[in-house]
């Protein structure tokens, strides 16, 4: 039964169809002298309009509408919910954080027309991907916002590798758009129809439950970027613009992460115990992998993709426990793992995207993405530098800020994995929370890696050692998201209780009201177990640290002496005698990546007497590309080159081929009746 539209509905639509505007706008405005300001501050003006609607839609009664538009047949179906709401509301203040970004950064793009039209386009592709309701229009908006952010990819296609980049992502989306219209096909084989509510009331069943759940973790994994399908986040997010590089990596991400819990929490019906396996597996592996790749990295933008991949993985891991515990009758369980997946996409819109903007206004300040060509920009940069240790400690999961409270909150999941029934789960939940315990401890140790080498120590170039402060737009954008990131790890109940209306509609159950529990603790199963306070721990680390600096100050001298750093004797050191992102992750490197990414180190010392500095080359290879994409090309290639005869046949052998196809098809039918 259709319900009414509401006006939380209305408000979405209207924002999609403004940002569609703003994107012709951009089209005849891009080479004026107020383009910029108009895409970006009417930008800016929607998406925070609509995340406000969204946020009060979590909670408000669905509507639905269908419009006269695409099949004649079907329309156009759109719906909003409590789920496609907490996702449209995470796309809108990303949107609005990087629309105030690009109000300042944008005045550097020495293209702008390549970037200003195709903006407010991305945007009104995510922020559609969550609103539809039958396969034809979810395809449609995914396939815009796919064709918006390649546009985007390869706006500076003179740079070496963005053309390269574009490719491999546009090949890598439409494969995931392949992979989910065979799911919506197999999910409207049951109902006989295209529209989500007809999918809903006639769910797959046998095999054909288990294809929609594989082409499910294709499609959305392609997109979201789990393992071996990751290999386009590397590329494009370096080579996108800052801005759009943090709504690839912070919000499409997500969009990806919703199309999944929509295809398989919702349309697919009750979901089987071992349901849970493969999504535990894909998303363990995925944070292992991306995070010892990120540890890899030279390139500040390429460490901030793969650790993309490190935190997707985490959601699924969320996700995959929260199919299990459903599966299996645990109802709290589910909701407890559902919530922690839900609450860890709001996170990590908000740390990505803040790390992609000072990462930007590193690239800005020095021209640079290259760790060993920085440093020492704690004393030029200070407001960036702040910022980014906050995003740098978030995404580390370090209390009291908000990636640990929801990685806390997968960990508690995972302890209650043992009153799992199936065997399969209780092997297999454990070996997940040992590696996702891993890639934690990597994490640290990759930020560590990324904050020390970039914005402590001594300039490593004169680029660097000349840098200055971005502009107030960028600084905004970054303290606006680093306030977001203490605000929700000090507060994480209000956030799970603003959750719990999506966490009901797809699990069933939802976390106790966090809001009533004493002092502003999270309680996430029962306090006899476990529960957590983010402002108690903030005031105990405070405190701590007044106190230690009291007692320092009260007890030894208050004299400040300044002096050169230790020269090993000599005079006059070059920085490039600083640790380096390569030494700094040599022994990481050496324990994990021969083996697993056949990473190689090769040394040209001096000859004795000679000053020269010694040089290493370290080289790596990611295993999805050698044993999966590279074949699969080289296959292609083959089956292509032998095709391309076909273009040279006589038309007596066309003839022939042509009947003999026919004949064939009449065999098949007739087999298959």
């Amino acid at each position: 039964m259709a319900l009414a539209p509401t006006v939380q509905l209305l408000a979405a639509l209207s924002a999609v169809a403004v940002l569609l505007v703003l994107a012709a706008g951009g089209v005849l405005l891009a080479r004026g002298p107020y383009g910029r300001t108009v895409v970006y501050g009417g930008a800016l003006v929607v998406t925070l309009l609509a995340a406000a609607s969204a946020l009060t839609a979590i909670a408000a009664p669905t509507g639905a509408l269908v419009l006269p538009l695409g099949i004649p047949w079907i329309g156009a179906n759109l719906r909003l919910d409590a789920l496609s709401a907490v996702f449209l509301f995470v796309v809108n203040l990303g949107g609005a954080a990087a629309s105030l970004y690009g109000l300042g950064y944008g005045r550097h793009d020495h293209a702008p027309e390549r970037v200003l039209p195709f903006f407010p386009a991305f945007l009104a592709g995510m922020s559609l991907v969550p609103l539809a309701a039958d396969a034809y229009t979810f395809l449609l908006a995914w396939e815009f916002m796919s064709l918006a952010s390649w546009a985007l990819v390869v706006s500076h296609d003179k740079e070496a590798g963005n053309v390269q980049a574009g490719l491999v992502y546009i090949l890598m989306a439409s494969f995931g758009t392949l992979a989910l219209m065979l799911a919506f096909g197999l999910l409207a084989a049951g109902g006989g129809g295209f529209t989500f509510e007809a999918m809903r009331a006639a769910p797959p069943t046998g095999w054909a439950e288990a294809v929609v759940l594989a082409l499910a973790m294709l499609g959305a994994g392609s997109k979201a970027g789990l393992v071996p399908l990751h290999v386009w986040l590397p590329l494009a997010h370096p080579a996108a613009p800052s801005h759009v590089s943090a709504l690839m990596s912070g919000v499409m991400t997500k969009v990806a992460v919703y199309g999944f819990i929509r295809i398989v929490f919702d349309l697919a019906g009750p979901p089987d115990w071992w349901w849970g396996i493969p999504v535990i597996v894909a998303g363990a592996i995925a944070g292992v992998v991306g995070v010892l790749q990120a540890l890899l990295q030279s390139d500040t933008k390429r460490v901030l993709a793969f650790s993309t991949i490190e935190n997707i993985g985490l959601i699924f891991v969320g996700l995959g426990l929260a199919l299990a515990f459903k599966a299996s009758g645990f109802g709290g369980a589910a909701a407890l793992a559902f919530t922690a997946a839900l609450f860890h996409v709001f996170n990590h819109a908000a740390m990505k995207s803040l790390l992609f903007f000072g990462a930007g206004a590193v690239l800005t300040a020095t021209g640079s993405r290259v760790m060993d060509r920085l440093g020492g920009l704690i004393h030029r940069m200070p407001v960036t530098s702040v910022a980014m240790l906050i995003g740098a400690a978030a995404i580390s999961a370090l209390p009291p800020l908000n990636g640990f409270a929801s990685e806390w909150l997968v960990f508690q999941a995972i302890l209650l994995s043992p009153e799992l029934p199936a065997w399969g789960l209780k092997l297999a939940v454990p070996a997940a929370g040992a590696l996702l315990a891993l890639a934690a401890a990597l994490a640290a140790a990759c930020f560590v890696r990324l904050y020390g080498i970039v914005f402590l120590g001594r300039a490593r170039s004169d680029e660097a050692a000349n840098a200055h402060e971005v502009d107030a737009f960028s600084r905004a954008a970054m303290l606006a998201l680093a306030a977001i990131c203490v605000l929700a790890g000090l507060f994480p109940g209000l956030v799970i209780d603003a959750l719990q209306p999506a966490v009901t509609a797809l699990v069933g159950v939802r976390m106790p009201a966090q809001s009533e529990v004493a002092w502003l603790s999270i309680v996430p199963v029962a306090e006899s177990r476990s529960s957590y306070n983010g402002l108690l721990v903030f005031l105990f680390i405070a405190s701590s640290a007044l106190l230690s600096a009291f007692v320092i100050h009260r007890l030894a001298t208050g004299a400040v002496r300044r002096a050169p750093p230790w020269d090993c004797g000599f005079p006059n050191a070059d920085p490039v005698t600083q640790y380096s992102a390569g030494s700094f992750a040599q022994p990481i490197r050496r324990v994990f990546a021969r083996s697993l990414f056949a990473a190689r180190e090769r040394v040209e010392m001096p000859p004795p007497g000679s000053l020269a500095p010694a040089r290493i080359e370290i080289t790596a290879r990611d295993p999805a590309w050698a044993f999966l994409f590279l074949p699969l090309a080289g296959l292609v290639e083959r089956i292509a080159t032998r095709a391309n005869r076909l273009q040279y046949l006589t038309i007596r052998q066309y003839l022939a081929l042509v009947f003999g196809a026919l004949v064939l098809l009449l065999l098949v039918l007739a087999l298959w009746t």
